[in-house]
């Protein structure tokens, strides 16, 4: 059995809490006066201090104490939570992320990052303190035997409870050995702390936050008639009073707490992904069984088989739901960005979100970080307007920028849109036909003048600055979302905003496929794709014409012979079936010799030796053990327009 190691389990959980204290921090400068706030942000450095020290990472504590220490007075209501004050710490965030990932870095860029914060504190303006109310508290705790194996020190635990208030404490030696079984490495004593604090019981609790699940913990808030007074202990190891009646049995007086954070378990992404590649093997060997009953009179074998595809889809779904997050989680990093790119800009943005409880898959939302930032960056630096501009068009000072998420099917759509000045079409033109993306003159549809903004190198920034003017950044999040199997639309209105869509497949994992033969090879074209079937007359296949087209609703569409492309000879009796997918507005027909019908995907990456083809994204291996690979929709789609685009110029 292997044990996890403390040190991970630290840097797990100080990222979760310096992503607390971050939301918290951009919850306080728009609710400066909230206490409960404040008392939110004190609590999250107090417990990141300890913690530090008591994992052995006294760089990051010893820096998370003077941040503490600011916000200390900020609760006590010695100095405001002013603009000033708030940013400085947000600055000093992601040098404490680093401390957190390297115990044993050096704390470069430290002290000028506590400069500001004293800077910040010498601005501020003391306002009147309050006295606090205080409590009186009996906590009782046990530690598990391996404690100090696994990095914890009881003595800090300690510590940290002084720290909250005045503090008794009395050891409980009862469950220490006789010195012949006695061992170095196990911790055998136990503590009863009678604490008076005007800190709530969740501070408190805190104070165990990285061994709450394993230990012994009780907490008693001490009545007015209740004198807090040093426990005599039995041999039990139990606390009595000084009075007669006996006291409750120490099975009952100190209950066991094994609590998990909203009820969930922790577990490394990659055993998921694990469990997911068996999931799929798993799936296989179904397919394979099923062919296998099918091709037998035995009846009880074909009600095993049916069984086991019946579980197999169940443990199926269970998986993909195992993997899919509320998309809220990757939402909450982008406060942070706009308060950032506000100062950077000068510009007042006010950022709003919806649909955060959309779920995706996790790798999705993983690689969806920096294409949202580009959009964010591009939408404030060159949607919205500055406040003056603004002002003199009769729009509100702060410009918005909102994120939005909804579910389409078995697809997400991400939005981001702005309410500033538009995209300026002409510019956008003049640009691109400088850059020679287009040739002059060159007649486009709104919708084809959006699309060069994705093109690589392209920028219509005046000049160079921290956030555009290099022509980086809206390629990335083409190539990212390509690669996701999404789709971009983006749409414009001048002098109102600009709206950008991208269409997600809830998962990579699997896919809902269209089985199809193409000579002796089967292929899957992922279902999301497939906007129908059609058979390919005799009269629309003009091959000795050049013309490879069909009119499809009034519309030509390019169609691609897959035989031809993948070089498995021609036979013109077997073009039967075309297969018309899109991306977007963009489609194409794709001929094939049969479709086999609909085939749900357990998706297979492709070797190094086969990565290069770019026809395909991936593989899977069907029931009867034969690799089927899947389609690439956008570099065929890619390949149709080049077609079309071709025809086009001849004419």
């Amino acid at each position: 059995m292997s044990h996890s190691d403390p040190q991970d389990i630290f840097r797990a959980e100080s990222q979760e809490l310096l992503e607390q204290l971050e939301q918290g921090l951009l919850d306080l400068e728009n609710r400066p006066q909230d206490g409960e706030i404040v008392a939110k942000v004190f609590r999250a450095l107090h417990t990141l201090k300890g913690s530090g020290a008591m994992f052995g990472y006294e760089a990051l504590a010893s820096f998370t104490h003077h941040l503490e220490t600011a916000f200390d007075r900020v609760r006590k209501n010695e100095v405001p939570a002013t603009p000033a004050l708030i940013a400085a710490v947000l600055d000093a965030l992601d040098h404490m992320r680093a401390l957190a990932r390297h115990p044993a870095a050096e704390a470069d860029g430290g002290e000028e990052l506590l400069n500001e914060l004293r800077q910040a504190m010498a601005l501020e303006t003391a306002v009147p303190p309050t006295a606090p109310s205080q409590h009186a508290w009996r906590i009782y705790f046990s530690l598990p035997p391996d404690c100090l194996i696994n990095g914890t020190r009881p003595l800090a635990l300690l510590d940290e409870l002084r720290a909250l208030g005045d503090a008794k404490i009395v050891a409980d030696t009862s469950g220490i050995p006789n010195l012949a079984d006695l061992s170095p490495n196990q911790c055998h004593i136990a503590w009863t702390v009678e604490l008076t604090t005007s800190e709530p019981r969740s501070v408190i609790e805190e104070v165990f936050l990285f061994v709450i699940d394993d230990m012994v913990l009780k907490i008693e808030e001490l009545t007015a008639e209740e004198e807090p007074q040093a426990p005599i202990y039995n041999v039990e190891g139990a606390p009595v009073a000084d009075s007669a009646p006996p006291q409750e049995p120490a099975a009952e007086k100190f209950e066991t707490r094994i609590t998990l954070a909203g009820e969930t378990v922790r577990v490394p992404a990659s055993r998921l992904d694990e469990l997911l590649d068996q999931v799929g093997e798993l799936m296989i060997a179904q397919s394979r069984l099923k062919q296998v009953a099918n091709a037998t009179t035995d009846s009880s074998l074909r009600s095993v088989a049916e069984e086991i595809e019946r579980l197999a889809s169940v443990l199926r779904d269970s998986m993909m739901f195992v993997r899919m997050v509320p998309i809220s989680q990757l939402f909450g990093r982008f406060r942070r960005l706009i308060h950032d790119l506000a100062r950077e800009t000068g510009k007042e943005i006010e950022f709003s979100t919806d649909g955060g409880t959309t779920e995706l898959d996790k790798t999705v939302i993983e690689r969806l970080a920096d294409p949202l930032i580009h959009l964010i960056r591009n939408a404030a630096d060159h949607g919205l307007e500055s406040t003056e501009e603004r002002i003199a068009a009769g729009k509100p000072e702060k410009g918005q920028i909102h994120l939005s998420a909804r579910q389409a099917g078995t697809e997400v759509v991400i939005t981001v849109s702005d309410d500033g000045r538009g995209i300026d079409r002409a510019r956008v033109k003049a640009k691109a036909e400088e850059n020679h993306l287009i040739p002059p003159g060159a007649v486009l549809s709104d919708h084809d003048i959006y699309q060069l903004i994705f093109k690589p190198g392209f920028s219509t920034a005046a000049k160079i600055s921290s956030l555009s003017g290099r022509g980086v950044g809206m390629d990335v999040v083409k190539r990212t979302i390509d690669s996701l199997r999404g789709t971009i639309e983006l749409t414009s209105i001048p002098a109102a905003g600009s709206s950008v869509d991208l269409r997600l497949p809830l998962t990579l994992a699997i896919i809902e496929g269209l089985l199809v033969r193409v000579g002796e090879g089967r292929y899957v074209i992922p279902l999301s794709c497939v906007e129908e079937c059609i058979e390919l007359l005799p009269e629309q296949d003009q091959r000795s014409t050049g013309r490879s087209f069909i009119t499809l609703r009034n519309s030509l569409v390019p169609f691609l012979r897959l035989r031809e492309m993948f070089a498995t000879g021609t036979d013109p009796d077997r073009y039967q079936k075309i297969v018309v997918i899109s991306t977007g507005s963009e489609r194409v027909g794709l001929v094939v010799d049969q479709i086999i019908g609909h085939h749900q995907t357990v998706i297979k990456p492709l070797s190094r030796f086969h990565a290069k083809a770019e026809s395909f994204s991936g593989a899977t291996i069907l029931g009867d053990g034969c690799v089927a690979l899947i389609l690439d929709v956008m570099h065929l789609v890619a390949l149709g327009q080049k077609q079309e685009g071709q025809l086009s110029a001849a004419v």
